[in-house]
């Protein structure tokens, strides 16, 4: 029998999507403690447009050729010395930050949430990044409570349609800004638009928003700063304007900790810097926790992630090119085998149904 073809998403070098190749790799043996998977969906993030230019913390220290990939749901195919409570067959997921833009790789099997049967895996792989992201900003890191008013920058992105509906679940008071063509989807999600383009936010709220979430950092989050009411949060999650002004690492970690000095303004307002790595590290246990919750919404319907488009390996460097354009309103997710990737009871009329 001929032994399975494997390919990769491989950064040949740092900088544009034309330092990106899809190669012939070996295929992978799990060790011992490890599962093989086939993948069935790896998400295509805006974090790995960051890390293809060189601006991600997490990944400052590697070295090209790598391979990218920040999540991945698979079915195991082979598993380790050692593994206990899986077997071959089972659907599972984890985030590894890199090398999930494959058609199989290992896991460790510690690591390994397991994906309700019958999920869409690329659905389930929209949420692994963006919407555990949400979920902790709202109730780990703001904690945040019903009938609190809430503004979300850059609403129209993964995450923020991750908070908006999650928060919405929580009974909170929402804003959306993004560009105004967005308005209708920030609607649909249960929040009020701002066209960030023409509208102060500063305005929009006299009295000042409880809580402002911004993965943007537009004026280095002054803004959103401004707009919160005394003792409001300020909850930083990424600095997408500044990956898109070109500028060096150095200067967006400075400007990232000077939010730390800005605890003892007048006002007593607060801010925060979050990050999913660092979370996880400190309290591994609640990204398993949150990620099974997210899938149990899935899985009973309360949410449905949007995946603008299931990708072939051959369109990644186009996905990565439209990512850092912007302005769609769902998930790339690569699908070495889009059909595998809806269900294995999934009929080929309900497959084209739901390819989108």
């Amino acid at each position: 029998m001929t032994e399975p073809r494997n390919r990769v998403v491989r950064l040949k070098r740092f900088g544009g999507p034309d330092g990106l190749e899809v190669v012939d790799a070996p295929l992978p043996t799990a060790s011992r403690g490890e599962v093989r998977v086939r993948v069935l969906a790896s998400s295509l993030e805006y974090t790995d447009v960051v890390i293809r230019r060189r601006l991600y913390p997490q990944t400052i220290h590697y070295r090209p050729p790598l391979v990218l990939g920040y999540d991945v749901v698979g079915e195991i195919d082979q598993l380790g010395a050692g593994v206990a409570g899986f077997q071959l067959g089972d659907r599972v997921a984890d985030m590894t930050v890199l090398g999930s833009n494959a058609a199989w790789r290992t896991l460790r099997a510690d690591r390994l949430i397991r994906v309700p049967a019958g999920v869409d895996a690329a659905e389930a792989a929209a949420l692994i990044l963006s919407w555990t992201t949400a979920y902790q900003l709202l109730h780990r890191a703001a904690r945040a409570q019903g009938g609190q008013r809430v503004l979300v920058q850059g609403a129209a992105g993964a995450v923020g349609q991750a908070l908006l509906a999650l928060g919405r679940m929580a009974g909170l008071e929402l804003w959306g800004a993004a560009p105004g063509e967005h308005a209708a989807l920030i609607r649909r999600l249960g929040a009020t638009p701002i066209d960030h383009r023409r509208d102060d936010v500063t305005r929009v709220l006299p009295s000042g928003f409880d809580v402002v979430f911004d993965g943007i950092g537009e004026e280095d989050y002054r803004r959103s700063f401004a707009a919160l009411k005394p003792g409001g949060l300020l909850c930083v999650y990424g600095y997408s304007a500044s990956v898109q002004a070109r500028r060096r690492l150095p200067t967006i970690l400075a400007w990232m900790a000077r939010l730390y000095l800005w605890r003892g303004l007048p006002g007593g307002k607060r801010a925060r810097v979050y990050s999913i790595n660092t979370m996880r590290a400190r309290h591994p246990a609640w990204f398993q926790e949150d990620l099974e919750r997210l899938f149990d919404l899935l899985a009973t319907g309360a949410i449905r992630p949007r995946v603008a488009e299931r990708i072939s390996f051959d369109e990644v460097a186009e996905a990565h090119s439209r990512l850092e354009a912007g302005g769609l309103e769902g998930k790339l997710v690569l699908c070495p085998d889009p059909r595998a990737a809806l269900g294995m009871n999934c009929d080929p009329a309900t497959a084209d149904a739901r390819v989108r």
